[in-house]
């Protein structure tokens, strides 16, 4: 590097934004993402020691892909070359793999190749990295905004790990947000500015997991808002939310509007009102909720407050939570609308819920007597010798698959926790268990 080029490089670095300075530049720094660097986790102790393999990072824009690479470049011994998949041509990728090997063969030094945006390479130019990934000329590090198993052919996958990166947690955004305001060396400490509780908050639900959109916001923000009498440069609430793009709606995340809201959410489910369930889920996306935390809301009221009078509605909940979690936001809305609205209109029965509870009560209210004799394991060893399942009834060797006997403990034989109503699907779940309760011993009759 000549003089020319250090004074770029330094120049670069004070005048880029804000995102691009407050990067990580060590695994202690980098925030969220517990479940793949957490220091028991391989992924940390790889990067720790200095044995990374080919990987690919997947996930959401603003969620770290970038980032975990250049901590990586940071910390290994191996030469470091980025390529971006939107600008980089075949004689690019040449050059950077015969750069590779003359470093291999004359210094023994390895090179890690970043490519972000992977995804946007075609299949031919997958496929030449492809022998050179797997004769450990470079070792690569793809980032990707798409879903790999789609996008990246399955050679090169079956070369690397895949490691999917999720949304930033509201708390992680705000750490990163204060952290941004208050640091003179990278940060914008030296404008004397601050930004209060309410407005962190706002940007760090608002920002939808992507630390970027929280810290251009941040940096927009204090070089745009004039000074106070007291020289003071203050991010309130309303120039957060002109910053970010975002009209603020009064919903507090942890006041009495939140609570509010959400109870309106589910009652408006267990309700059967779609139009309302539907407007007050757009009042939480809007306001920046975490959608995971709405994903649970759903799929409680599907078990909770639909239970067996249609049992597929907890299969749709868990459909649009794990779809939401797959595709990201803003797309993410659509498949929470659609469970929404199919629990909305879906015929309703807490009676399942219900019998947990009373089954609870029981367990904790009365002594817990012995399971039955016929019922315990008599597999494991003596068992066999103590009598344990001793005269159970195996139900397929009786017609139907059916046959009478004493499930509960004694002294609750007689006890009722699931009444089924008549209502949807429960309605024949009730005709068939009054059924079998009737017969002395097989009965016919329909599955569930």
């Amino acid at each position: 590097m000549d003089l020319f080029d250090y004074m770029r490089s330094s120049t670069m670095e004070k005048e880029s934004p804000l995102a691009s300075r407050m990067r990580p530049r060590t695994l202690d720094e980098v925030m969220g993402q517990r479940h793949i660097i957490g220091r028991d986790k391989l992924l940390y102790r790889a990067i720790q020691a200095d044995k990374l393999g080919s990987v690919i990072f997947y996930g959401p824009p603003g969620t770290g892909k970038t980032t975990l690479a250049r901590v990586i470049a940071n910390t290994t011994s191996a030469r470091f070359e980025q390529l971006n998949a939107t600008a980089a041509g075949k004689k690019d990728m040449e050059e950077t793999i015969k750069s590779a090997k003359d470093m291999l063969g004359m210094y023994g030094q390895k090179t890690i190749l970043f490519i972000d945006e992977i995804h946007r390479f075609n299949k031919g130019q997958q496929d030449y990295l492809l022998p050179f990934v797997e004769d450990g000329t470079v070792t690569l590090i793809g980032a990707t905004t798409e879903n790999p198993y789609f996008e990246v052919n399955n050679a090169l996958l079956s070369r690397s790990r895949i490691f999917e990166l999720k949304p930033l947690e509201p708390e992680d955004v705000k750490a990163l947000i204060l952290r941004a305001v208050c640091d003179t060396e990278r940060g914008m400490g030296s404008y004397g500015a601050e930004i209060t509780d309410e407005a962190a908050d706002f940007l760090a639900h608002a920002a939808g997991g992507d630390a970027r959109a929280a810290l251009n916001a941040v940096e927009l923000g204090i070089l745009t808002t004039e000074k106070s009498a007291d020289g003071r440069i203050r991010l309130t609430l309303a120039v957060a939310s002109e910053c970010i793009q975002k009209r603020v709606i009064r919903y507090d995340k942890d006041g009495d509007n939140h609570y509010d809201t959400v109870s309106a959410f589910i009652k408006s489910m267990r309700g059967s009102d779609p139009d309302a369930a539907l407007y007050y889920l757009a009042r939480m996306l809007n306001a920046g909720e975490d959608v995971r935390f709405i994903s649970r809301r759903i799929m409680i009221c599907a078990a909770e407050d639909v239970g067996n009078a249609d049992p597929n509605a907890l299969t749709v909940a868990v459909s649009a939570a794990q779809a939401v979690e797959r595709i990201g936001m803003p797309e993410g809305q659509i498949p929470l609308a659609q469970a929404v609205a199919y629990v909305a209109c879906a015929p309703k029965s807490n009676a399942a819920s219900q019998g947990i509870f009373k089954a609870m009560e029981a367990v904790q209210g009365k002594k817990n007597p012995p399971v039955p004799v016929h019922l315990q394991d008599s597999h494991y060893k003596g068992a066999g010798k103590l009598g344990h399942g001793k005269g159970y009834l195996y139900t397929h060797d009786f017609p139907n698959h059916y046959v009478k006997q004493q499930y509960l403990p004694d002294g609750l034989e007689n006890e009722r926790f699931y009444f089924p109503t008549e209502i949807g699907c429960e309605r024949a779940v009730k005709e068939r268990m009054e059924r079998l309760r009737e017969e002395t011993g097989s009965v016919d009759s329909d599955p569930f």
